[in-house]
């Protein structure tokens, strides 16, 4: 633990030039060619074993002891957003549109400085460790299920993984056992109204009323069809009907997304934005087309494997407080590796004390103070460490 604690510590400037470095330079998911080419070379020259192109774009690179022993496999995500950044930073993107709004640059950055240390104590580990570069986490279908169709967790006994989230204070870290993000899906919605004058309405049939009643009825869902004591969201971010001033609107296409942590709401939800969009659309005289697209699944976390994780931050001296966190109605694609291992994924605080406020994630103004990746780094790598020890 020592060693561990000091190595990173000492390579702790490297990370974060890493980090601004992979910052300056973002790419979007599905998009990324230099990215996972620098995290290959990074890796190979580390002399690990490495593959490319896992699942299409994800890099894994493995770590064999010296001893035999079980395998832990990390992952990190690595692509960006496509949002024109506005801070003023010296390592702000340089790419037009597209910048890291949600920390993967740091979840890579750390994994890497990581995997540089661990590999100094190769002779002293008993058993694998294998680093998962994960491509595409932004978008569905995300690149976890691919880069696992392609046999990144092959013989892996146990992953672990960290969000750095800019909301919750440096030094702390968040844990839960079960659900711990939610699954994300989305709906797409056209109304099919009849176009015509804007002074003659009644040879018409408004898209816009009628998609904004059923906008108004949406919003009663979760309230009066979900149970109380489960969670639910519904919110639609897209409403749109483009036509001059004076037209009334034939067609009205209505985007958004539910969050659910339980597979009978999740499916109750499904069913039912379809059946008030049908009630809606029927007493218009309107028809309609609708989708609805199952995302990620929700982030289960095991309970051993969690209990590990936190007894294993509390030995971090940079660690003031390991509590358990409410679960987020956010959605990450590291659901389908716990699918397939046990494992667990968790919380690492990235407010600077001195913000009043961060930034959210998916902001152009995000970022997060670049201790946290140190924290990251000491958790993930003791938990290996103490894992692989512990299970010969």
């Amino acid at each position: 633990m020592d060693y561990l604690f000091s190595a990173l510590h000492k390579n702790y400037e490297e990370m974060v030039s890493i980090r601004r470095y992979l910052h300056a330079n973002p790419e979007l998911s599905f998009h990324e060619v230099h990215t996972p080419a620098y995290i290959a070379n990074y890796h190979r020259e580390l002399g690990l074993q490495v593959r490319e192109g896992v699942g299409g774009r994800g890099v894994v690179a493995t770590l064999r002891g010296a001893k035999p022993g079980k395998t832990v496999a990390l992952r990190a995500d690595f692509d960006a957003l496509a949002i024109q950044e506005l801070n003023d930073l010296p390592y702000k993107s340089k790419v037009d549109g597209v910048m890291h709004a949600c920390g993967h640059d740091g979840h890579t950055a750390t994994l890497l400085v990581l995997a540089k240390v661990l590999k100094e104590m190769q002779e002293q580990l008993a058993g694998n460790v294998v680093f998962i570069h994960q491509f595409a986490e932004e978008i569905t279908p995300g690149g976890a299920k691919p880069m696992i169709d392609d046999g990144c967790l092959d013989g892996v006994d146990v992953i672990f993984g960290t969000h750095l989230w800019a909301p919750m204070p440096l030094g702390d870290v968040g844990v839960r056992t079960g659900p711990i993000m939610a699954a994300a899906d989305m709906f797409d919605i056209t109304i099919h109204g009849k176009g015509g004058h804007g002074a003659e309405p009644h040879n018409s049939v408004d898209a816009i009323v009628i998609g904004s009643h059923f906008m108004t009825q949406l919003q009663t869902l979760v309230s009066r069809r979900v149970d109380p004591l489960k969670s639910a969201v519904v919110t639609v971010g897209h409403f749109e009907a483009i036509n001059p001033f004076n037209v009334i609107a034939e067609n009205v296409v209505i985007k958004g997304t539910v969050r659910t942590f339980e597979e009978i709401v999740r499916s109750l939800l499904e069913q039912e934005i379809e059946l008030l969009l049908k009630s809606v659309c029927e007493g218009a005289h309107a028809t309609f087309d609708y989708k609805f697209s199952r995302g990620y699944p929700p982030v289960v976390n095991h309970k051993k494997e969690t209990q590990f994780l936190a007894d294993a931050a509390c030995l971090v001296p940079e660690v003031q407080n390991v509590k358990e966190c409410a679960p987020f109605m956010i959605g990450e694609d590291f659901a389908y590796y716990l699918e397939k291992v046990p494992g667990t994924f968790f919380i690492t605080g990235a407010k600077n004390p001195e913000w009043e406020e961060a930034y959210p994630h998916h902001h152009a103004r995000f970022n997060f103070d670049e201790r946290a990746m140190l924290i990251a780094a000491k958790t993930m790598g003791l938990a290996t460490l103490k894992y692989l020890k512990h299970s010969k």
